[in-house]
């Protein structure tokens, strides 16, 4: 008799993250990921739509930490300062660094992943923008806006993955936005 195991949903990303690092995306399949997680391919689709979904799992959550905190700050908060609390939102949300750095090689070596990635960060700034126009910031600023804070997301994910352990992703935002600021003050 087999033995039941928990936490399905985390073997299978684990199962799915070590096949993609070993034999690519494009040559990994989810019969093989259920295997090696110890799983039937029916319950790999109890969790995820398809392959590729291990990789963006929790992407309607970050979004709605993002958004939902540029939305819900308070009307009097500066525009700048609702995004700062926003991308700290996000970060907290990003607490594994070995698996964010493992995701971001599968999905460097992948077009087909980085176009999703791009698709997914295309939608995070059209909803952060609505957001923005929601709280009274008119165009272009809040689509300006949002394209900065994906940037500034960016940037700083690229540092916090690529660097030493001791590194704050919340505290790179902050310099990256500090950084932002100073060139556009003409420092």
């Amino acid at each position: 008799m087999v033995r039941w195991e928990p936490n399905p949903r985390g073997r299978l990303q684990e199962a799915a993250l070590a096949l993609y690092g070993e034999r690519g995306f494009e040559n990994t399949t989810v019969a093989e990921i259920a295997e090696r997680a110890g799983l039937t391919e029916r319950t790999f689709f109890r969790h995820f739509a398809d392959k590729r979904e291990v990789l963006f799992d929790g992407a309607d959550a970050f979004t709605e930490a993002f958004v939902g905190t540029v939305r819900n700050a308070p009307a009097d908060v500066a525009p700048i300062d609702a995004v700062t609390a926003a991308l700290e939102a996000a970060a907290a949300l990003l607490a594994d660094r070995k698996f964010a750095r493992q995701r971001q090689v599968v999905i460097a070596a992948s077009p087909e992943l980085q176009e999703r990635e791009l698709s997914k960060f295309a939608s995070l700034s059209t909803a952060l923008a609505d957001a923005l126009r929601q709280r009274g910031l008119a165009e272009p600023a809040a689509t300006l806006t949002a394209e900065l804070a994906i940037a500034v997301f960016r940037v700083a994910f690229e540092r916090w993955i690529e660097g030493s352990e001791d590194q704050d992703f919340p505290q790179l935002i902050r310099e990256s936005l500090d950084q932002l600021r100073a060139v556009t003050a003409g420092a």
